[in-house]
């Protein structure tokens, strides 16, 4: 039972049976996130192997072990603590996101929600564990395929459509997949929220697509993201959160009101970019 994973610069992981048996080639040498969360100051394959084999044995991921509930946070302005947020305030109903395990999740469980996309990078591909599956189902999330454990974000919104939900928010990792669910919005009168994650290395073409399609971008180690964001709302200079639309920023400030720290808020001509600060190099 195989599973493949992108990770710490978009390094190609492949998970079987609970171990790590294929890892390639960081495009980045250096993250700033990473670097302040793990203190890994260079990203080799030893280093990213050693960071995914932590998160099988302490989360259980990529197993039947896996720990699906989650309040804690790892980043003040994550997606899924962005998303936890504002299902508790109410200003969503439901998400869409991928778990290992599972595949596409429908979920309208701020914990799960959070358990599950906490510690997630780029999910790739997957396979049903049958546990984890009974888990999400147990915490009220909904598997859209438990027999193939798919990653489809259009699937998924049209079934959480057909379930009632209209304040919805997706998580996409492409541009072919924002303009679809775009289309899917105005079709079913939906209320939709996307949230472009894992963009390092896309082109300038796609860069341009995913914001002019999306709510909320994380800019990981994108160079064109940051050449060509027009955001709102900019959180963080290091790995900026572009919040591109009113919609976006509404669910920021939920977040924000979820912070027990200190927040600084000002004016200025964005995005602000400081070099120093940024993944090396950017892709």
């Amino acid at each position: 039972m195989s599973h493949i994973m992108e990770i710490m610069g978009k390094t190609r992981v492949v998970v079987k049976d609970g171990e790590v048996i294929e890892v390639g080639d960081s495009e980045i040498e250096w993250c700033p996130l990473i670097a302040k969360l793990s203190g890994v100051q260079k990203i080799t394959s030893e280093e990213v192997k050693k960071n995914v084999e932590s998160k099988i044995s302490n989360f259980g991921m990529f197993t039947a072990k896996r720990q699906l509930l989650e309040h804690d946070t790892f980043v003040a302005f994550g997606a899924s603590e962005i998303m936890m947020s504002s299902l508790r305030s109410g200003s969503l109903e439901a998400t869409v996101t991928a778990c290992d395990g599972a595949g596409t999740v429908i979920s309208n469980n701020p914990d799960l929600v959070q358990g599950i996309g906490g510690r997630m990078s780029g999910l790739i591909k997957t396979e049903p564990i049958e546990d984890v599956i009974n888990g999400i189902q147990k915490f009220g999330g909904i598997v859209l395929d438990t027999k193939t454990a798919a990653i489809d974000p259009v699937s998924g919104v049209t079934k959480a459509a057909d379930l009632g939900y209209k304040k919805i928010a997706v998580t996409v990792a492409n541009s072919k997949t924002a303009k679809k669910l775009r289309k899917l919005e105005a079709e079913l009168e939906l209320d939709l929220i996307v949230i472009a994650v894992h963009v390092t290395g896309v082109s300038k073409e796609e860069a341009q697509d995913l914001l002019e399609n999306s709510d909320l971008v994380i800019s990981c180690a994108s160079k064109y993201i940051r050449e060509l964001a027009k955001p709102l709302i900019q959180i963080a200079a290091a790995i900026p959160l572009f919040v591109i639309t009113q919609k976006g920023k509404e669910l920021v400030i939920e977040r924000a009101k979820d912070l027990k720290s200190q927040i600084l808020i000002t004016t200025t001509e964005l995005p602000v970019i400081p070099r120093h600060k940024q993944p090396r190099e950017l892709k």
